[in-house]
């Protein structure tokens, strides 16, 4: 079967099969975009495909070696067509944050890509928390873990090509109890001379401020103490925990009330233990197990992410490295070492993060490079004349097909190196030869 007719033969069972629900998966449980393109693939035998085996096979690869970046976090990056790719990235969320997860694309049409969030807990398996829906448009996950790792995955469809710009930020799973007021008081602060640490954080704002509904939910209780003053405890819906407000001057709800957030549940006051002071809202959070850190679900500072300084235009191209230097785990020079590459290191551009690219190396390796570290193929680095016939091979294996056969005696112009062979261009071809020993060139 011709390329162009096998591929167009391929793409018509992916619109077959793109629009069926697939037995019990469908009708039982809910599943994720991904997972519902993998059953179709299956279903339609085309997972015994080469091109499906490699996509299912890119889809694990990901999960199991992960990149690793820290939030926030951009890039832009490119999907060819001619392969099936995934990227996946790890990373650290605090609990009580809120993952935001933002994808643009290019074409906005007929270039679809599966986006995953996975929960990655030592000694666990890897569990599926969220996905986008397989128009890109952003989704959330609020953090309910204790140092917790997450991986979000990104995989296409099968030959499908595009741009996109993913963006990861992180910012608080509630509103801001007291809008215009300062937090100034934090938890674990000593109390009475140390007898007790502050369970909560101190919001200060003049006297009467409104102080408002931090989620939806229902109002528990509404009462007085000796430490809180006047206090009101509201229930998140769909949460295991309650938000505790102190110090009030005014409380404006009752028992049993139905809140949106944003909702005044009092002014903000100095009852209780803080009279004679200045007037503030004391925020706690108390659960099942006690008294809660407040501060990652109200901070409502939201740190941007850097810009991509690193050059677009070679998104996708084929590069080579400038100089030894290390490829690396995560775009920071301090990221572990996945390997030490030699000068003229061949190596193709899949995505851009402020001013590091994310590289893949012809044996499936990937990683992060200095920006500045690499150049395009567009001058060959030395000139070789063939002592012996040389095979022309698709890739830097010598068991892969070879093109031709290179003779002895021609001029043959090198433009990159890996592992023991040397990329070259001889007219219309490209491809790599084996490194024997000098004499053989």
């Amino acid at each position: 079967m011709l390329p162009s007719i096998r591929k167009t033969y391929f793409l018509g069972l992916l619109v077959l099969t793109a629009c069926s629900q697939n037995g019990p998966a469908g009708l039982f449980r809910k599943v994720s975009p991904h997972d519902q393109y993998a059953s179709n693939l299956r279903n339609a035998g085309l997972s015994e495909t080469a091109l499906g085996r490699e996509w299912f096979s890119a889809a694990a690869r990901s999960l199991e070696n992960p990149l690793s970046v820290s939030i926030p976090y951009r890039e832009t990056g490119y999907f060819p067509s001619n392969e099936a790719k995934a990227t996946a990235l790890r990373f650290q969320a605090v609990k009580g944050t809120k993952i935001s997860v933002d994808f643009s694309k290019k074409p906005v049409e007929g270039f679809t890509v599966y986006i995953d969030l996975w929960r990655d807990r030592e000694g666990e398996d890897k569990r599926l928390l969220a996905y986008a829906d397989t128009g890109g448009r952003p989704f959330h996950y609020e953090v309910e873990d204790d140092n917790a790792f997450y991986i979000l995955r990104l995989q296409p469809e099968l030959l499908t090509a595009g741009e996109y710009t993913l963006t990861i930020t992180s910012g608080p799973s509630l509103a801001f109890p007291v809008p215009g007021g300062k937090m100034q008081s934090f938890w674990g602060a000593a109390r009475d001379g140390g007898a007790r640490q502050h369970e909560g954080i101190d919001i200060f704002a003049p006297k009467r401020t409104p102080a408002v509904a931090a989620a939806d939910g229902v109002i528990r209780r509404v009462g007085t103490n000796n430490l809180g003053g006047k206090v009101v405890f509201l229930h998140p819906d769909k949460k295991n925990f309650s938000v505790y407000y102190a110090h009030l001057d005014t409380q404006l709800v009752s028992e049993g009330q139905m809140v949106r957030v944003g909702d005044t549940l009092g002014l903000v006051g100095n009852t209780g233990n803080a009279r004679g002071g200045a007037p503030h809202l004391h925020l706690g959070l108390y659960g099942n197990s006690g008294a809660i850190d407040p501060y990652p679900y109200v901070n409502p500072t939201i740190k941007k992410a850097e810009p991509v300084r690193a050059g677009v235009s070679a998104l996708g191209r084929t590069y080579r490295t400038t100089g030894s230097v290390k490829l690396l785990n995560g775009p920071i020079s301090s990221a572990p070492t996945i390997a030490s590459l030699e000068n003229h290191t061949f190596l193709r551009i899949l995505s851009a993060s402020s001013s590091w690219y994310k590289v893949a190396l012809p044996d499936g390796r990937e990683g992060y490079l200095p920006a500045r570290s690499v150049t395009a193929l567009d001058k060959a680095v030395e000139r070789l004349t063939l002592k012996t016939d040389s095979r022309l091979l698709d890739r830097p294996d010598e068991e892969t097909g070879a093109m031709k056969t290179l003779q002895s005696g021609e001029l043959v112009p090198v433009y990159a190196k890996f592992n023991g062979y040397m990329f070259v261009r001889q007219g219309e071809l490209e491809g790599w030869i084996k490194t024997t020993k000098a004499a053989d060139l």
